[in-house]
């Protein structure tokens, strides 16, 4: 192969916050030979993605949820954009944004075709949704040449249930998608001044025990458990708090007791999403951070979190056991099990040593294994092979 040739590559996701996904491997991939197209739906974040990271943007919308005509408009518009571009990859990423972009790379003939499993929404399914989800999901992934995994548990699963050939499937480097910039980014020793100021700028006392939760709040994330689990611990532990970082969803909403607790418990902080570099100093300002998902591809936010050596409390959910060691970096309970989460929670309120014991050993754990550089060159190497191989 010609390493002096350019090559033209494209992403394509649903919504434009899943362009986090590729924060740092842009640059790398450009200096590597790719010229980079971006594939979403319209929004100020797409712009700025397209203005920071030097690429060429084509905003489409796209739904999230099942819309079978506006769906099909979106392929026929993804398919124009991609004959007009002839690109060598088409690399299309999440559950609608897989699904439309292989159908229209497909039609499009795009030579090297690649579905990126970041997570498995029909786990949480039942019934006709669950089938349709897992459908979904077949086709996406008869339709790649090969498909990318986050984590080896979703890996099982899709092979299990016969999803995609063992062949096709693989997962790069040891999982997470784009991995943890331990060193210049989430590093508790570059914020340890920052701990007051997040405390004081959104009302936790300075001597408490803060407990963070960290993503969308919807109840797929496992917080009408964790408010239970709450509710069970509040009055015995008066010095501790809730500080959630995230946004009310309309989409899987959390009920309407959970939502009312939250936002009248004084004792319970909200927090807007915030940039990732601003991300570290949230962190700071956590003592425990718990995340009982029902599912997940690999959950960053327990690997960020592990990186500025906090102990973290997750789910025996596919994605989440990639993310925790048991009882090593972090605890694993049982999915939408509120009594065992609250005992989780109080393991590690009541043993100050336990939760540095595990702090260091998941910060120490994402610096070996989850280095983004590492991630990047495997990608890079499995570009390259797909290369060869359409010659």
């Amino acid at each position: 192969m010609n390493e002096e040739r350019e090559y033209t590559l494209v992403h394509i996701v649903t919504v434009p916050l899943s362009l986090r996904f590729f924060e740092g491997q842009i640059a790398y991939m450009q200096e590597n030979g790719f010229q980079i197209h971006v594939i979403s739906s319209p929004g100020s974040l797409l712009d700025e993605f397209a203005f920071d990271q030097k690429v060429t943007a084509s905003s489409i919308e796209m739904q999230r949820k099942i819309t079978p005509l506006k769906d099909l408009v979106a392929v026929w518009r993804i398919w124009r954009v991609l004959r007009h571009i002839k690109p060598d990859i088409v690399h299309a990423h999440t559950p609608k944004g897989g699904l439309l972009g292989m159908i229209a790379a497909r039609l499009a003939r795009v030579p090297a075709r690649i579905y990126h499993v970041r997570g498995l929404p029909f786990e949480a399914s039942t019934g006709n949704r669950r089938r349709l989800l897992k459908l979904t999901e077949q086709i996406s992934c008869g339709l790649a040449h090969r498909v990318f995994c986050n984590s080896q548990s979703n890996l099982n699963v899709i092979v299990k249930e016969k999803m995609c050939k063992p062949d096709k499937i693989t997962m790069l480097h040891k999982g997470s998608g784009n991995g943890v910039d331990a060193t210049r980014l989430f590093n508790p020793g570059d914020v340890s001044n920052a701990k007051n100021d997040i405390r004081s700028q959104y009302g936790l006392p300075i001597d408490s025990l803060v407990i963070g939760f960290v993503g969308r709040i919807v109840h797929d994330k496992g917080v009408d458990e964790l408010i239970e689990a709450w509710q069970s611990l509040r009055d015995e532990y008066p010095d501790v708090h809730l500080l959630f970082v995230g946004r009310f969803e309309s989409q899987n909403a959390v009920s309407e007791e959970t939502k009312s607790r939250m936002i009248k418990d004084t004792r319970i902080h909200l927090a807007e999403f915030v940039e990732k570099k601003s991300m570290p100093q949230l962190y700071s300002a956590m003592d425990i951070v718990v995340l009982p998902s029902h599912r997940e591809g690999f959950p960053n936010v327990l690997l960020e979190a592990a990186a500025m050596g906090l102990p973290v409390i997750s789910t025996l959910a596919s994605g989440c056991v990639d993310a925790v060691i048991d009882r090593k970096t972090g605890i694993l309970v049982p999915i939408n099990d509120a009594s065992a989460l609250a005992e989780a929670i109080q393991s590690y309120l009541d043993n100050p040593e336990l939760r540095q014991q595990h702090g260091q050993a998941g910060r120490e754990r994402v610096l070996r294994d989850f280095c983004p550089e590492d991630i990047w060159k495997a990608q890079l190497n499995e570009y390259h092979q797909l290369l060869d191989r359409n010659r």
